[in-house]
């Protein structure tokens, strides 16, 4: 099994967008996001969480980031396709704009 980091994508933070929503819409949208944990079965290796604000770090300096990364995850599958598969139906692309992005997590030569 290969494992894959998973970004989830949006145009609003993921504070905002709690913020914003009811309990009663909250309690369904966590509904619906265990549903699809359920589906991924055992392709779900840490279900993740949303991220605040956060910092982007250079050679010069650092400045708030503003790269839309609403949240993470991680999950195994035997290659790439089979990463992807898990995101079928997701509730994260229900909200407009948003994206996942699947990248699969390399091992390095040596470790």
């Amino acid at each position: 099994m290969k494992k894959f980091v998973v970004l989830y994508i949006a145009p609003q933070s993921a504070q905002e967008q709690m913020q914003e929503s009811t309990p009663e819409a909250a309690q369904e949208g966590m509904k619906a996001w265990m549903e699809w944990a359920g589906r991924a079965g055992d392709g779900l290796v840490d279900m993740g969480k949303p991220l605040g604000a956060g910092r982007e770090i250079t050679a010069t300096g650092t400045s708030d980031a503003t790269n839309g990364v609403a949240g993470y995850a991680l999950v195994q599958a035997e290659d790439l396709e089979a990463a992807q598969a898990l995101f079928d139906g997701h509730p994260h692309l229900m909200m407009p704009g948003a994206t996942i992005q699947v990248y699969e997590s390399l091992d390095l030569p040596g470790m």
